[in-house]
């Protein structure tokens, strides 16, 4: 299959997004595999943003664009992109963020590339506005949506079979070899103390993940005399307001934010139940951690997380917004420890039989070359 590729037909991963968020990380594990697989790998990053820096750290083939929003209007750099593309000989061209999209994706159908792939993360619908429908119907070759729900979203304001057709759901992937050998040689950043119970939630402060709703759950398991502590990693915009509800509900010795964890492997480990108050999520990758962990899980019952949680299996699924049924499930995990067991090994094999990332890899590499 990766013969049918000469040394001259590069993958290029363009991702000029300024921070270091999922999709950026999707982007830098993917060149990684497919360069493993001997493919030829090219990165199209914004100079010094985290993209940048990790792609060159990994010794990886690093150009420089930087794009906004309106980028795609400026002819010099539209046509310097096709100069890049046809230069470079890129083969097949991954993309993730809109404003890359609007340019990238018509520079490389001008230069000739023969895969345009737009990598989808988001469980929000598309405008149906003239740019985006000859971007995804006439431009983008190939369109992967990381869950059913975010497949389900991109086709919402688009009545096109040939759209629908275009649309593959991969999930995102997770290296267990990797994750494994960080989880052994990771210590808790959390020492508990005895008797006590760990809840963990980590993603940013935003209104999106929920976080507010973790401090109606603390008051309930606090009035019921539980001893436990909910961890909280992760900044945002709501890091203020969170502290500020912590304080005013003398939650200071039950809810601790940490701030941002380097070290997922060690938040995970100090865990006995992962706990995610997402409104939606395009893919709660961070579940996946959480079950590669060998963690219990309890989630809202909303968007994507039915694809990734097997009810009661795994973990267990809560309507949006039942704090109560949430926080009962949350008690009866923290008293049934053989339950809590039992629940992470079955995560675990789920991860290991459906969110392994060289098994994605290879569900990509067939979809795209065979």
């Amino acid at each position: 299959m990766r013969n049918r590729l000469s040394l001259k037909n590069k993958i290029c991963f363009f991702n000029t997004t300024p921070f270091w968020g999922g999709g950026e990380k999707l982007h830098l594990e993917y060149a990684l595999e497919f360069k493993k697989l001997n493919y030829p790998i090219c990165v199209v990053a914004k100079k010094d943003a985290p993209f940048y820096k990790k792609s060159v750290e990994e010794k990886l083939e690093v150009e420089t664009f930087t794009i906004n929003n309106l980028s795609f209007l400026n002819s010099v750099k539209f046509y310097n992109l096709i100069n890049y593309f046809k230069q470079r000989h890129i083969h097949t061209l991954f993309i993730s963020a809109s404003p890359d999209l609007k340019i990238a994706a018509l520079a490389a159908k001008k230069a000739g590339v023969t895969n345009i792939v737009y990598l989808r993360g988001l469980a929000v619908s598309i405008k149906n506005n003239p740019l985006n429908k000859i971007l995804l119907t006439q431009i983008v070759t190939h369109i992967i949506a990381n869950s059913e729900e975010t497949k389900r979203k991109i086709l919402e304001n688009f009545k096109n079979t040939e759209l629908e057709n275009k649309v593959k759901v991969i999930y995102h992937g997770i290296d267990l070899e990797i994750f494994d050998k960080n989880y052994i040689a990771q210590q808790p950043i959390y020492t508990k103390k005895e008797g006590e119970i760990i809840f963990g939630n980590a993603g940013r402060l935003t209104k999106q993940k929920g976080q507010f709703y973790l401090i109606d759950i603390a008051k309930k398991l606090q009035e019921q005399q539980l001893n436990f502590k909910i961890l909280i990693a992760g900044t945002g915009e709501e890091e203020q307001e969170l502290k500020q509800l912590i304080k005013t509900n003398k939650l200071e010795e039950k809810v601790l934010l940490l701030g941002f964890v380097e070290n997922i492997e060690g938040f995970m480990k100090s865990l006995d139940v992962f706990v995610l108050t997402s409104i939606w999520e395009g893919f709660g990758y961070v579940i996946v951690e959480a079950m590669a962990a060998k963690k219990s899980v309890v989630a809202f019952n909303i968007t994507s997380n039915p694809e990734i949680i097997a009810a009661n299996k795994t973990g267990f699924l809560i309507p949006l917004p039942d704090i109560n049924k949430f926080s009962e499930q949350l008690k009866i995990l923290a008293q049934d420890a053989a339950l809590r067991i039992k629940l992470g090994i079955n995560g675990r094999k789920r991860v290991e039989e459906k969110f392994q990332l060289k098994l994605i890899i290879k569900e990509i590499e067939a979809y795209l070359f065979s």
